[in-house]
């Protein structure tokens, strides 16, 4: 198994990203560049992943022009941005957020504001097992396609997320339900339906929830790289929490 691959199935590439800041930091203060930048090409694996799922959705809800970006313009943008400002990081382990903190500076310099009709989390409490289906099938025409056949990201394999349902039910009184539901789906089917809900809430609370369940980073991290209060990162999180709760709740229970 690759060494990046086996430090994020066990949840541990924050920690990896660390062990690599005082080589990185002696890289720079002896102006080795060619050093420097190719250790932090490993640094960079899951800010890629990130990347290319920011780009993806971008691309297919229309608010980034086909055929202008890849992957590999913001990544080759970030080598220059870290080695120039490396003296803004103060620990090892401010390292891996600030970095992600950099790309999402530089991703909305260029992403258009996404028009959100809050019609979607209005509804979503309401939306029956037949609507939710609906859903699905005008999600997988208008976006499907783009999530998995975006030519413009040909240079990255796009990242097939699998969330747990413990990433969003937690202590709450439909715990035995959610855990039948655990165990009923497949991880595919749980990853098709969360990230559908993902993909038409509003960027704020999707990468909130991914930075938390798919990074592992904590709220304060997460604030920190979204450049928003601790409050605001707790509530964005609730919402996407209760928003796939209830999606799940509505579609997927047959108890009546």
């Amino acid at each position: 198994m690759d060494t990046l691959e086996y430090y994020e199935s066990n949840k541990e590439f924050n920690v990896f990203v660390a062990s690599t800041y005082s080589d990185l930091a002696l890289f720079k203060e002896q102006d080795e560049r060619a050093l420097f930048n190719d250790l932090l090409l490993n640094d960079l694996y899951q800010v890629k992943k990130y990347t290319a799922k920011r780009l993806v959705i971008a691309l297919s809800k229309g608010t980034l022009p086909k055929g202008k970006y890849k992957v590999d313009d913001f990544i080759d943008q970030l080598f220059i941005v870290v080695y120039n400002d490396f003296n803004q990081i103060l620990t090892a382990e401010n390292l891996h957020p600030w970095l992600f903190k950099k790309v999402d500076e530089l991703l909305e310099e260029s992403i258009v504001d996404e028009e959100f009709d809050d019609q979607f989390l209005k509804n979503i409490d309401d939306y029956s097992k037949p609507e939710w289906d609906e859903i699905e099938e005008k999600y997988s025409t208008d976006a499907g396609g783009d999530l998995v056949m975006i030519d413009e990201l040909d240079d990255i394999s796009y990242p097939k997320n699998d969330y747990a349902l413990n990433h969003v039910f937690i202590e709450n009184d439909q715990k035995e339900f959610f855990e039948k539901l655990d165990k009923d789906l497949s991880d595919e089917s749980k990853r098709k339906h969360t990230n559908m809900v993902l993909y038409y809430l509003p960027l704020p609370v999707r990468a909130v929830f991914e930075l938390a369940a798919e990074y592992q980073f904590s709220l304060t991290d997460i604030a920190t790289i979204r450049n928003q209060s601790l409050e605001e990162v707790k509530e964005l999180l609730e919402i996407a929490r209760k928003s796939i709760e209830a999606s799940f709740l509505n579609r997927f229970d047959t108890k009546d």
